[in-house]
């Protein structure tokens, strides 16, 4: 372990943008080091389009920015070799990664070219008697939580969106940003890297979410719930059984699974609250449910239920909102 020094924050971006889950990272992170006294650390890989100043103000003691056009594009190969060298070099404690989907994807084979464990989808980070790193996320259906703790170094956690607050601007924090040369920059078995986009959709920043379940009967009557969230000025969201079904993206999924939300109204509309769904959304601010079934355990976190069939309270809903507009 005294080889070890530090926290070290992956700041995952796509197309020069940084993903808000590294700023939320950052808090955490900030409040880790403070237990342990020890440095924060970001590692940023992208082209030369990427904005990093306003990483320097949130706190950390240093940024590595590892800069080349060979990461214009979500690669894991690249991406892995390149941190796991720098990780061998720098040798920091921790390693975090925001559960996104690049970040699932690359943070196990990071894990296993290390040899080193990792948990993934974590809720929350502690740090115990010894220094050492606590990770904890649901298990079970999120009947209990977890606290595992790793044997070897660095430790490593994928942590996922939306659980902490964003770590505040402080102008005096401005740190010096090093610049550092790629130790890879390209795979010989890829020729080419094509992002295909099943659409443009990001629901997890909606403040109003409509979302549907297994009451739905048919494709087509998403186009319902869609208007009623378009009125609202939110988006439409589904359980994963609707997704399964294949009848709408993934992109739309809440859930364990899905994309977690914390609009300031959720409508959930036949849906019965399975554990997993309810993990999606279960911090939203206020939770408006349509079920036909009194017992549905979505009533039980709601703060307002309404017992009857979507198919009659929905279209009343609609033409309400029309007439006040």
């Amino acid at each position: 372990m005294k080889d070890y020094n530090g926290i070290l924050i992956y700041v995952e971006q796509n197309e020069g943008a940084i993903h808000k889950v590294s700023y939320e990272l950052i808090n955490k992170a900030k409040e880790l080091c403070e237990k342990n006294n020890s440095p924060l650390y970001f590692l940023v890989l992208g082209d030369k389009s990427i904005d990093v100043s306003e990483l320097s103000y949130c706190g950390v003691d240093k940024i590595f920015y590892m800069r080349n056009k060979c990461f214009e594009k979500p690669e894991e190969y690249l991406f892995k070799e390149n941190i796991i060298k720098f990780v061998e070099e720098y040798k920091p404690e921790t390693i975090l990664i925001g559960a996104t989907n690049f970040g699932r994807s690359l943070a196990p084979r990071i894990a296993a070219a290390l040899k080193i464990g990792l948990t993934a989808d974590c809720t929350d980070l502690k740090i115990d008697e010894d220094g050492k790193l606590i990770q904890i996320r649901p298990a079970f259906s999120n009947n209990i939580f977890a606290h595992i703790k790793s044997k070897d170094f660095p430790q490593m956690a994928t942590v996922r969106y939306k659980e902490f607050s964003e770590a505040k601007r402080d102008e005096n924090r401005e740190v010096k940003v090093l610049t550092l040369e790629p130790y890879v920059t390209e795979y010989s078995k890829i020729s080419s890297i094509q992002e295909f986009k099943e659409e443009n959709f990001d629901i997890t920043e909606a403040e109003v979410v409509v979302a549907a379940g297994r009451g739905i009967k048919k494709q087509e009557d998403l186009y319902m719930l869609e208007e009623l969230a378009s009125l609202l000025g939110g988006k439409l969201g589904v359980s994963r059984a609707l997704v399964d079904a294949g009848m709408i993206g993934n992109a739309h999924q809440i859930g364990y699974s899905g994309n977690r939300v914390k609009p300031k109204l959720y409508i959930a509309c036949g849906i019965s609250g399975a554990p997993q769904h309810i993990a999606g959304m279960k911090e939203s601010e206020v939770i408006l449910a349509v079920n036909n079934d009194p017992s549905a355990p979505i009533f039980n976190i709601s703060d307002y239920g309404y017992v009857g069939d979507l198919y009659e309270v929905i279209p009343q809903m609609i033409e309400r909102i029309k007439l006040c507009k």
